[in-house]
């Protein structure tokens, strides 16, 4: 493995605009138009929201991620990809570093919505 380059330096203040909270993943589709992405219905508490992972072809059983808890960016724009929107970002771990993605969750369970940093 070769670990990915540090990105540039940002201030404390522009860490700070962004909403990373936890969620609970409750249902994984393929999206049927894209060989990458699924899409996940994922609870934040008081609202669901819909968003699209390229992690179709990392895992061999997608469906075990349901029911789990993970980090995701709730405050980006809104992005359209393979004739969908996605309405946030998963946070995983190891694919800039060329190994096989895992889910940034949290240590013990938590409330659905709460703010990570």
């Amino acid at each position: 493995m070769k670990v990915a380059p540090v990105k540039p330096i940002v201030s404390l203040d522009v860490l700070r605009k962004v909403d990373i909270r936890v969620g609970k993943i409750e249902l994984v589709q393929n999206v049927p138009t894209s060989q990458r992405l699924v899409r996940l219905l994922v609870d934040f508490g008081d609202h669901k929201r819909r968003i699209l992972a390229g992690m179709r072809q990392e895992r061999a059983n997608l469906r075990e991620n349901e029911g789990k808890q993970a980090l995701f960016v709730v405050n980006l724009e809104p992005k359209k990809m393979m004739g969908e929107v996605s309405e946030g970002l998963l946070l995983d771990i190891g694919y800039e570093d060329g190994i096989k993605p895992v889910l940034a969750v949290p240590e013990s369970p938590v409330p659905n919505g709460v703010s990570a940093g």
